[in-house]
């Protein structure tokens, strides 16, 4: 179960708060951006509210000045005098905006991948029809497992994070049907070279290294994928990109109340 810090939620049309809704299933979208430290410190955060804003105005949810009222809604619920090592997420549709704070949980080295024949609705957004895969990830503890959402025996993203995949000098990604999350993105700054394909399920074995890369996870080395025998043969990109993460975080800025 998600230890939760905080669960808000407020009228779009004025800002007046409400019954706490979670919005899952509904539609809309949502971002989920990591606040640490004291004071806070949330990474990637213009990133994560201009995807936001983008995506919201895909599905026709707009307003003026929807943008300063979200971050209105998180300056007033977050505070300068607490410590933080949580999952802000940020959930809105035609109707509601909802704010919650659940605690982060480092993933362990002992990662293994579960392998689920499920797949986004809409993946190139981040959008609120998440009950199945809810569902999945409730089974599980995060910090020692995800779900790896399968497609035609092709292998996509997990139920929370982008998948790298690592062979020889190779970096690899899916072609498509997934979200490029905001982690990704910044690994795409940092890596020459990141190749888009088809990864099949019977061609896994050839990898040496599997990496989930999110706002949850920050960036993870899965060791086993125990369903086809996988297992990781190296750390080495593993601590190359987690020192481009340590690097991303400690040039954070202070969130600007």
């Amino acid at each position: 179960m998600a230890t939760f810090l905080l669960k808000k939620s407020y009228q779009l049309s004025n800002l007046r708060e409400i019954n706490f809704k979670d919005l899952w299933g509904d539609h809309g979208i949502f971002t989920t951006m990591w606040i640490f430290g004291k004071p806070p410190r949330i990474l990637f955060f213009k990133s994560h509210i201009k995807n936001l804003i983008f995506s919201l105005k895909k599905y026709g949810i707009k307003k003026k000045l929807l943008r300063k009222d979200i971050i209105r809604i998180i300056n007033y619920n977050i505070s300068k005098k607490k410590k933080y090592n949580h999952l802000l997420r940020i959930a809105v549709n035609k109707k509601t905006i909802s704010i919650s704070l659940r605690k982060r949980k480092l993933p362990k080295l002992n990662f293994n991948l579960k392998l689920v024949n499920l797949k986004r609705e809409k993946p190139q957004y981040k959008n609120l029809k998440y009950e199945k895969i809810l569902f999945q990830l409730s089974k599980i503890d995060n910090s020692k497992s995800d779900i790896g959402l399968i497609y035609k025996k092709k292998i996509l993203e997990t139920g929370t994070s982008n998948l790298l995949f690592f062979k020889g000098k190779e970096i690899y990604i899916p072609k498509k049907n997934y979200y490029e999350g905001n982690t990704y993105k910044f690994f795409k700054t940092k890596i020459k070279k990141i190749i888009k394909k088809n990864i099949f399920i019977n061609e896994l074995m050839s990898y040496d290294e599997i990496l989930l890369v999110g706002s949850g996870k920050g960036v993870a080395s899965v060791k086993t994928i125990k369903e086809i025998g996988w297992e990781r043969k190296s750390l080495n990109n593993f601590k190359i990109f987690t020192k481009f993460y340590n690097s991303a975080m400690k040039n954070c800025n202070l969130h600007k109340f």
